[in-house]
């Protein structure tokens, strides 16, 4: 199963970002094969709709979860009606790596 990250670097040592649409890179985190890609959110400084593209992007990377801080109303919309499980977390101080710990303890 493929995990969405949000972060801020394109390396697992790289700080969790709580902006879902607005996050610099994403991580993808395939929990079976437990290896890890970084792709970067190439519609972070668009002026609107960046929360819905990435959320069309998070879907065509067959992601089935994925973990940020904050959701916008519109991401959150689109997330759903994809069957794409949102996990929350508030925890800006954690880097990737530790994140990814945390998903395979669970």
């Amino acid at each position: 199963m493929k995990i969405i990250i949000t972060s801020t670097g394109d390396n697992l040592n790289a700080k969790f970002d709580l902006r879902f649409g607005r996050a610099g890179w994403f991580c993808v985190y395939d929990k079976e094969t437990k290896t890890t890609d970084f792709i970067k959110n190439n519609f972070k400084d668009l002026n609107g709709g960046a929360g819905t593209k990435s959320s069309e992007m998070v879907a065509e990377l067959g992601a089935k979860q994925v973990v940020s801080g904050h959701f916008g109303p519109k991401a959150k919309d689109l997330l759903e009606r994809l069957k794409i499980q949102m996990i929350a977390l508030d925890e800006e101080e954690l880097e990737v790596e530790e994140i990814i710990n945390k998903l395979q303890n669970n």
